[in-house]
């Protein structure tokens, strides 16, 4: 059989599920998945295979209304991964469609923008309704005929990324759009990510599971050192950026029990990803401008000027 390989970016609004299905599609953790929205600032290239295609997943930041240099560097950089890939999935959050809570009217906006957009590109997308186990069959099938009639969609499919329904068919589907090639990576590699910036990413990844109701969206996990010990295992300092020194206590919790947690469940899922002993150091700082340091977007890969 010809190999195939290329690119395939997953877009949508924010938490539609983007990091999840790119890890399901994958088979490994490749992308960081919490509560809180926006999580993913940058794109990270997941490696999944199909048969003798190999899919190289581009799991963009979510595409939302921009308000400041972050946020216009985010959503530039996800269109960006769209513009070229080989095949776009416009992830939807079905339940979003249906509701009215300011939440959903959010996401509702979200995916008319990213219609409109995909329109103006004349890129056909694949529409993948998720969450669908939480919608009554009518309501979905209402929603995914109003989507694809606008015409921003050649393909739909009713997904559920957490558990994995119908999401073997739409791989087979991205596999059919990759173009013949020999692969670009290994058979074994799940992810295409800087070791210091995905130890960093895992780290963010439990500040916000531990504290995402106490935390608003202003913090930052940087890798300062990464360092190889001769007894094989690594040495990882890092250092956790807030804005306010009043939220450096959360960060730290009770007798920097918080801080603690922090620390030990990324180490333990850093082990496993790196496959050897991780010995993590981890200190907060409180810099009100970090957000807007050029330094901090070019090691994601971001537009500082966008």
């Amino acid at each position: 059989m010809t190999r195939r390989c290329g690119f395939a970016a997953v877009i949508g609004a924010p938490n539609a599920g983007k990091s999840t299905l790119t890890n399901r599609l994958v088979g490994a953790k490749v992308s960081i998945v919490t509560q809180k929205v926006q999580t993913t600032r940058f794109p990270v290239r997941g490696v999944a295979l199909a048969d003798e295609a190999q899919i190289v997943l581009v799991d963009t930041p979510g595409i939302f209304q921009p308000r400041r240099r972050l946020d216009r560097a985010m959503v530039r950089s996800a269109w960006g991964g769209a513009e070229d890939a080989d095949a776009v999935v416009h992830l939807v959050d079905a339940p979003a469609q249906l509701g009215d809570s300011p939440a959903d009217r959010r996401a509702q906006a979200d995916v008319e923008t990213i219609i409109a957009g995909l329109k103006a590109s004349g890129k056909a997308a694949i529409l993948a309704l998720n969450k669908v186990d939480a919608v009554k069959r009518e309501a979905l099938l209402g929603v995914s005929a109003a989507l694809y009639e606008t015409g921003a969609y050649d393909e739909a499919f009713m997904i559920s990324a957490s558990t994995g329904s119908g999401v073997d068919d739409l791989k087979a589907k991205l596999a059919e759009r990759m173009p013949e090639g020999e692969w670009l990576y290994p058979e074994d590699q799940t992810a295409d990510l800087p070791a210091r910036l995905l130890a960093a990413e895992i780290t963010r990844e439990k500040l916000y599971l531990r504290v995402h109701e106490e935390l608003p969206y202003s913090a930052a996990v940087e890798t300062t050192a990464f360092q190889e010990r001769k007894d094989g295992g690594v040495r990882i300092e890092q250092t956790i950026y807030v804005e306010r020194e009043s939220q450096r206590p959360i960060i730290l919790g009770k007798g920097g029990q918080t801080l603690k947690w922090i620390g030990q469940k990324s180490r333990e899922d850093l082990s496993v990803i790196l496959d050897r002993p991780v010995h993590l150091f981890l200190h907060v700082t409180v810099d009100e401008r970090w957000a807007d340091k050029r330094a901090f977007y070019g090691d994601l890969g971001l537009d500082y000027d966008a």
